[in-house]
């Protein structure tokens, strides 16, 4: 191949005295070559390729292979000595692209990456859109909370029995985890029981609103399953009734508003808080009185989200509520990516459907 000879000739020249910048630019317009005829080259030419661009990537800064991996990635016949070397990059904004989107990855290169590299790199293995069991064994043995709840989104993603079981047991502790293993059609049964059961009520009634239309009959049977077996909290009552008067009487003045709640958790006046939230929730009152009270801050982002309060009223209500003890920022700053996250909607659809629930357990 003529051209062949030329990119020899231009890889020879650019490693023995090219400057970086002249590197970069031949690498580039090597792999637009490549590009522009990639269906057409045999076996032999693109092993020619795959020899030129594994020469000029030799000591090339890092934003240029960045650039190579993410041109790469998405194309199939891609040279794959070249790809497997930006796969094992260390740099995951270099490695990334490739093993989220390369086809040209072989099933051992998968398997050793995931054994040996960090969190970053196991994330982005956890996005392909095709993974076994025996892969998605590993990166959930050794990933981190960021892994596993990549792997449970991934609809490509096959699990073993073993594998199911893992993610179950750290959606205990992992509440969007729980999430998205409950919408999953191939979560097993017993497993999505087990789920059900150690999650709280406020995930249940996600889960329940977020599944898809052919996975809905399969989880209300389910949780009826589980709903007699699903431990009660035991609270001592409160009396309520004249809160409820006294918001009452201000919806009717067309008082009734996010301004008066925030008034309320100045004044610390809970109860009043907790009666107007479910005056314009059309809650129980004992519903939201309970979601108020639960140590999780999830069902005060639903009720807020419900109620349409803005994120600082949610954050006035969560303090007040952790008066005894100190809220981090840490919290707050994950509470304010799940309140933005959660649609006015959805939390409408959740706090329904538990009210069904209730409604159902009680008779």
């Amino acid at each position: 191949m003529h051209s062949g000879q030329s990119l020899i000739a231009e890889l020879e020249s650019a490693v023995a005295k090219g400057s970086p910048e002249q590197r970069v630019s031949t690498l580039r317009r090597v792999t637009d070559l490549f590009l522009n005829g990639a269906d057409r080259f045999d076996e032999q030419q693109v092993g020619l390729f795959d020899d030129v661009l594994l020469h000029l990537v030799q000591g090339i800064e890092v934003r240029a292979l960045a650039e190579l991996s993410t041109t790469l990635a998405t194309v199939d016949g891609a040279p794959s000595g070249v790809v497997r070397r930006l796969a094992y990059d260390d740099d995951i904004t270099v490695a990334g692209p490739v093993l989220t989107h390369s086809r040209q990855l072989s099933g051992d290169d998968l398997t050793k990456i995931a054994q040996t590299k960090g969190q970053s790199h196991l994330v982005a293995l956890s996005g392909r859109s095709i993974l076994d069991e025996g892969l998605t064994d590993i990166l959930i043995d050794r990933g981190n909370g960021d892994v596993t709840r990549t792997l449970a989104r991934n609809n490509g993603a096959r699990f073993s029995t073993s594998g199911f079981q893992n993610l179950v047991v750290r959606a205990e502790k992992d509440e969007t985890l729980a999430e998205s293993l409950g919408v999953r059609l191939d979560l097993p049964e017993q497993m999505f029981d087990r789920l059900m059961l150690q999650a709280t009520e406020v995930v249940r009634a996600w889960i329940m609103a977020a599944a898809p239309a052919e996975a809905k009959s399969r989880i209300e049977s389910v949780l009826s399953n589980v709903s007699g077996r699903i431990a009660k909290q035991v609270t001592a009552p409160r009396d309520y009734k004249r809160a409820e008067a006294l918001v009452a009487a201000m919806q009717r003045r067309d008082e009734l508003n996010e301004e008066a709640i925030v008034q309320f958790l100045k004044d610390s006046k809970i109860d009043e808080v907790v009666a107007a939230i479910a005056l314009i929730c059309s809650a129980p009152i004992a519903t939201v009185d309970r979601l108020l009270r639960d140590p999780k801050h999830d069902g005060v982002l639903l009720l807020c989200r419900a109620a349409e309060l803005k994120w600082q009223t949610a954050v006035l209500i969560l303090k007040s509520r952790f008066s005894h003890s100190s809220i981090s920022d840490h919290d707050i700053t994950r509470d304010r990516s799940s309140f933005l996250t959660l649609s006015t909607n959805t939390a409408r659809r959740a706090l329904r459907f538990m009210q069904t629930q209730a409604s159902v357990q009680a008779h």
